[in-house]
């Protein structure tokens, strides 16, 4: 972590605007998942604690640049004042009169919460203009939204050209957490990738082939590594157009002496349906009209011993059709392969993973759950990520 964080500097009686991840689910107007709230806690107490005025400001779902009620932040806000001691005002706009006016009537201690920051066309255009109109309403520019810092947006990238930007606490756990696994994992190093597509994944696959000491294929994307050795998949979902790719990713990991662990049988159902009518078999016996949907008991077994043997472990991507309950005893055997794993440092690479980690109750037994998918993946494949490269170098 070669980048400021708060610690590095003197926040007192200044204006902070911080970058948070509210990005969270809304069922009738009420928030069903308050983690990524949550995971913002210890940096805005922080702030506040040191004294400073915090400006929070977040986007939510993708309004697309328009007004829409359903994508407000006002159940954030509401939320806020109920975990916050301190006075929480939410401004009704993102740089117009509410906004202008909640910050400038600001005492030290207190919040503002803007409203959805993609309300406006100019956020994800990185607008510099817009960007900074953000930037006067802060001193200092704090970045703690992990689960944006792989976009380039007016708020994640071209505000922090306006202003002092430093990470917040959870971008410090994240890089901490996700960098060492990296960069200087203790082996046996162990990454479990699953999901639908290869196409997503490749970049990550041959990132991770000069670390890791094992690689655990499982969801859609075995499939298509089962298919590239032959095997034939019937119904499954197959990638046609990574056949080749799959190909050549399982001689380089036999090259560089990689572990590929792939499924040796499947839970495969006679349509894609909760429902349906399903047999337990070996890859290569799959019924004619059948389609793989999960991994099977033997596969968890090698799979779950894998992970036992590990010293750090990172997973990204169900095993199976998880949503469906047929289809998420894979996923849930890795989850508690992890769980049980207590030697090993345990990292969810946000996203479905981490959905189904916590609702299988296994949550507090990992060492970290990433709170962005999509930024974990980029980083976990050594991409740049734009939020992260525009802080602050530490000296």
């Amino acid at each position: 972590m070669n980048k400021k964080t708060i610690k590095d500097i003197d926040v007192a009686g200044k204006r902070v605007l911080v970058r948070v991840d509210f990005n969270v689910p809304l069922k009738n107007g009420e928030i069903t998942d308050e983690t990524r709230i949550q995971a913002a806690l210890p940096t805005i107490q922080y702030l506040l604690e040191q004294n400073a005025k915090v400006v929070l400001c977040s986007h939510l779902g993708r309004p697309k640049g328009e007004f829409k009620p359903e994508f407000s932040l006002a159940p954030v806000a509401r939320r806020l004042q109920g975990l916050l001691p301190n006075k929480v005002t939410f401004a009704t706009d993102v740089v117009g009169e509410s906004a202008d006016a909640a910050v400038a009537n600001m005492e030290n201690g207190e919040v503002v919460l803007l409203e959805n920051l993609r309300y406006h066309k100019e956020e994800t255009k990185n607008d510099p203009d817009f960007a900074k109109k953000l930037a006067s309403y802060g001193d200092v520019f704090v970045n703690d939204a992990f689960g944006a810092v792989h976009r380039a947006h007016a708020s994640t990238a071209a505000v922090a050209e306006n202003l002092p930007a430093v990470a917040g606490f959870l971008i410090e756990k994240e890089l901490q957490f996700l960098g060492n696994a990296v960069e200087n994992p203790e082996r046996p190093f162990v990454a479990i990738l699953g999901g639908a597509k290869i196409a997503d994944k490749i970049g990550v696959i041959e990132n991770l082939f000069s670390k890791v000491d094992s690689l655990i294929i499982g969801g859609g994307m075995a499939n298509t590594f089962l298919a590239a050795q032959d095997i034939d998949m019937k119904n499954s979902l197959v990638d046609q157009d990574s056949i080749e790719t799959a190909k050549e990713l399982l001689k380089k990991a036999k090259m560089l002496g990689v572990k590929f662990l792939l499924p040796i049988d499947v839970v495969a159902a006679d349509k894609f349906d909760n429902e349906a009518k399903t047999v337990m078999v070996p890859v290569e016996n799959i019924p004619d009209g059948y389609m793989a949907l999960d991994i099977g008991a033997s596969t968890r077994m090698i799979f779950a011993e894998e992970i036992n043997k590990a010293k750090t472990v990172v997973w990204n991507g169900p095993m199976g059709v998880a949503e469906m309950s047929s289809f998420a005893g894979g996923t849930r055997a890795v989850a508690e392969a992890m769980a049980n794993a207590e030697e090993a440092v345990t990292i969810i690479g946000g996203g479905d993973s981490a959905a189904a980690v916590k609702s299988l109750g296994y949550g507090e037994k990992m060492s970290h759950i990433s709170t962005g998918g999509g930024a974990s993946l980029e980083f976990l494949e050594g991409k740049v990520l734009p939020g992260i490269a525009a802080l602050d170098d530490a000296e």
